[in-house]
């Protein structure tokens, strides 16, 4: 997949043999838990998710995997009990839908015995996870404001439009933040839009009934991006300004790959993150490879002239 070839840089990992190797009678069951598809990023986990599932269950017929897919941190934590209680796992691969909800049970799982890869979302206690595997959040934040930069040399006012008050937000929401210290750019205002197309829609609307001059417009993420853009060209403002989103949604990458002018460009943060994980943590039971520490996932600034490489026709997001 094209995808899953760019997302080989900024990989910080330890690595080393002396693994636990799974013996040809033994099995293993790893349990995988993600939040529900509730909007296009977590959809293409859930999808990503199972892909992997799918592929390393043929390959390796001594593992076996349990998915669970929940709508909140209740769920998920009931989830990941009946795991370890019900169905025995020896790991547990989690992307956590609220981290700070979900750190305590997490701990428990590990306090068990078991191996923990957690993806994307840093737990409110370090130490806790064996593994941890993401996009390179502040990267994120800064490769979408070095492009804003390039493009508005002499200032100009922007808007942002953050996700949701966790950690990875503010991880982006810093990096861009130290990326534009010093110049001309000028945040008018930031907002949450809980990652969320509607609420995308919602404050952009209100930054542009509030804000009569907008250059440029950083969304954090494509979802925010869609609702955004129906806003201003609701508005009839989008030979104005130019919107930055983050993420890699298929749609907005053909925008950019078409040369859209009011979507120029796009930073990498993909859901394929999650079947990355899925796969180290199979390769610690399976290969005898000790797997520890962090794996980061580079966030590649898409332009036109690169966007081909990131287009997935089988993508669900």
């Amino acid at each position: 997949m094209k995808l899953a070839k760019t997302l080989m840089a900024s990989v910080v990992i330890a690595t080393g043999l002396g693994g636990v190797a799974l013996a040809q009678d033994d099995t293993v069951t790893i349990g995988v838990s993600v939040p529900a598809a509730t909007h296009g990023w977590t959809g293409g986990v859930n999808y990503f998710a199972q892909q992997a599932i799918n592929r390393l269950g043929e390959t390796y017929p001594n593992v076996e995997f349990v998915f669970a897919s929940s709508p909140d941190s209740p769920k998920q934590i009931a989830d990941i009990e009946d795991m370890v209680s019900t169905r025995g796992i020896d790991a547990l691969v989690i992307l956590p839908g609220d981290p700070d909800a979900m750190t305590s049970a997490i701990k428990q799982v590990k306090d068990a015995g078991k191996f923990v890869t957690v993806v994307d979302r840093q737990l409110s206690i370090d130490g806790v996870e064996n593994l941890y595997v993401a996009g390179d959040n502040p990267g994120l934040g800064a490769n979408a404001a070095e492009y804003i930069k390039e493009r508005l040399p002499d200032g100009g006012n922007v808007v942002i439009l953050r996700g949701l008050p966790i950690p990875i937000d503010q991880q982006r929401f810093d990096g861009f933040m130290g990326s534009i210290e010093g110049s001309n750019i000028m945040v008018l205002e930031n907002q949450f839009a809980n990652w969320n197309r509607d609420d995308g829609f919602r404050v952009m609307q209100d930054f542009l009934t509030r804000f009569p001059e907008i250059d440029a417009v950083w969304t954090q993420d494509d979802d925010i991006s869609l609702g955004a853009i129906e806003a201003i060209k609701q508005a009839g403002r989008e030979d104005e300004m130019f919107v930055v989103g983050g993420a890699g949604m298929q749609q907005i990458i053909q925008a950019v790959a078409n040369g859209d002018a009011l979507t120029p460009v796009d930073v990498s943060y993909s859901p394929a993150m999650i079947a990355t994980a899925i796969e180290l943590t199979t390769s610690h039971f399976t290969g005898g490879i000790q797997v520890a520490g962090r794996y980061i996932l580079d966030s590649t600034l898409i332009t036109q002239d690169n966007a081909e490489q990131f287009l997935d026709a089988d993508s669900p997001f």
